[in-house]
């Protein structure tokens, strides 16, 4: 309080003081109550460093941004979307964590259906960069997977200028819904259980797809694994890919963060400091990011040749033509069946996850109007078509990410691979291990399923697995959508009581009366 009366006068010269008071008296945990002469009384529970900090943000957003200056304001709030929530090897390990759907999708796209690799890392990278500002989360940019699938696994596949337009036509209908407020609507309309249950449905859809990765060899003419096993030795092999497997098992462990970690033990009351240690030290080791170096490793040493094969500088952008043949094939083949899966998983389950996660409420309008953006901008010059997507998130916190710088290191690394490489980076990704992009993306497909762990009544179960199970028999989020939302409806109707809506009132004489076709509760 002394301190603080010794500052400048003006408010954030206040705050400021607050915040370094609170750090020199900061330990870990406690309720610190602060009296300043700004009328202001401070009273914050301290669980970890994490929530401290953003409650420090929070005070120092509603209590100084209305008062100062307009460069000021702009300078702290990049300086808030640049600072690290988590060390900086756990913001890079997590960085990497959904590319295990990234590269296979885009390795596929660019095998077979041309798809241009350049242009697709640079606006990927941009895009990563953005978000990772705007959202302040590792908000992923992943492929539009139905789009993907239709274009490599239908016959005739579809070609570049076809991928553009369908991706176009479902960022047109994103943007549609998010302006007008319509997704809005929906997501707070649609019940939890039901959105719990299409987040069950993709990670054990995730689960499955990595099992097979890890398992079998990878078909690039499907997008699917092949029917041949992988071979136990081999640079590619199961060896390596249980090896990796075993290694992220014992420097993750389940998941878990520190604050849980925490409270088990304080709950328990015993005094394991070497065990805490030693888990500390094992959570500290960047295992996704370390994988993903020796796969890049791996890939030069399967085949030398790809050093002579690589070319510096970017490929020169162009802008597609696309007919309006194109744009009728685009959006029948490939646009509406991306759509209802865009607006279920990278919108309306992105938000509900950041919640769960980061115990941050995403608006709805927001991540709409960003995939849009994106794609309406990237599509023309033959970037890749790509959204958000709860199993990219969930995998990025899996892995250690927990602010939006880790998107960016990981958008920085996008653009230098677009700019110093361009196409012929395809070299590289075609020797990539896939056995071991099958182990990342194990995690996070397990990630995303356990975000319906909070399911905690039976008929809530109940709507979530019925939803899940026609999901993945039918292979379609928004058959299984369908089928959850009217499951919900019918449990509700089924405990309606019908007897306090009547459709007449009844005279002095006992005789009904029409009431005018109103309902009257009674």
């Amino acid at each position: 309080s002394n301190s603080c009366n010794n500052s400048k006068n003006k408010r954030h010269g206040l705050i400021d003081c607050l915040k370094s008071r609170l750090l020199s008296n900061f330990s870990g945990k406690g309720n610190l109550n602060f009296f300043c002469p700004t009328t202001y009384i401070i009273n914050i529970e301290l669980v970890n460093r994490e929530v401290f900090h953003s409650t420090v943000d929070l005070i120092m957003e509603t209590t100084t941004s209305p008062l100062l200056p307009g460069d000021h304001s702009r300078c702290g709030w990049l300086r808030r979307r640049l600072r690290l929530k988590n060390p900086l090897s756990s913001e890079l390990s997590g960085a990497v964590g959904d590319l295990g759907t990234f590269i296979p999708i885009v390795l596929t796209l660019t095998l077979v259906s041309n798809l241009d690799l350049s242009a697709t890392l640079i606006f990927t990278g941009f895009y990563n960069i953005a978000t990772g500002l705007l959202f302040d989360i590792p908000m992923p940019v992943q492929p539009m997977k139905s789009i993907a699938a239709v274009a490599v696994s239908e016959s005739p596949h579809l070609t570049p200028s076809q991928i553009a337009a369908a991706g176009a036509s479902t960022a047109a209908t994103l943007l549609l819904l998010g302006a007008t407020g319509a997704m809005s609507f929906l997501y707070n309309l649609i019940p939890l259980p039901v959105v719990r249950g299409v987040q069950l449905s993709q990670g054990l859809q995730f689960a499955f797809t990595a099992i097979k990765y890890v398992r079998f060899n990878y078909d690039t003419a499907t997008l699917k694994p092949s029917s041949s096993p992988r071979t136990w030795l081999g640079l590619d092999g199961l060896i390596v890919a249980l090896a990796a497997l075993l290694f992220i098992i014992l420097s993750t462990g389940s998941g878990n963060d520190d604050r849980d970690t925490e409270e088990e033990e304080d709950a328990a009351e015993t005094s394991i400091n070497d065990s805490r240690r030693r888990l500390r030290l094992l959570s500290s080791i960047p295992s996704a990011l370390i994988v993903f170096v020796i796969g890049l490793v791996l890939c030069f040493i399967r085949d030398p040749s790809i050093f002579k094969d690589l070319k510096f500088g970017p490929s020169k952008f162009h802008i597609l033509k696309i007919t309006w043949e194109d744009w009728k094939i685009g959006f029948v083949r490939a646009a509406i069946p991306q759509i209802p899966l865009s607006v279920l998983n990278s919108v309306i389950a992105v938000c509900k996850l950041s919640n769960d996660l980061f115990d941050k409420e995403l608006s709805a309008t927001t991540v709409s109007v960003s995939v849009g953006v994106m794609n309406l901008i990237g599509c023309w010059f033959g970037a890749m078509p790509v959204c958000h997507g709860a199993g990219g998130l969930a995998g990025q916190y899996r892995f250690g990410a927990r602010s939006g710088l880790s998107v960016i290191f990981l958008g920085i690394g996008k653009l230098v691979v677009g700019l110093v490489f361009g196409n012929s980076f395809v070299r590289i990704l075609s020797q990539f291990p896939i056995g071991i992009l099958g182990v990342l993306l194990l995690f996070a497909g397990i990630e995303l399923a356990m975000a319906s762990k909070d399911m905690n009544t039976k008929e809530e179960s109940f709507i979530m697995l019925v939803c899940a199970a026609v999901s993945m028999t039918g292979s379609s989020a928004a058959l299984g959508f369908g089928c959850g939302l009217g499951l919900y409806l019918l449990l509700k109707l089924r405990t309606l009581d019908c007897s306090s809506v009547t459709l007449f009132s009844r005279s002095s004489d006992g005789s009904q009366v029409d009431s005018g076709g109103t309902p009257r509760l009674v």
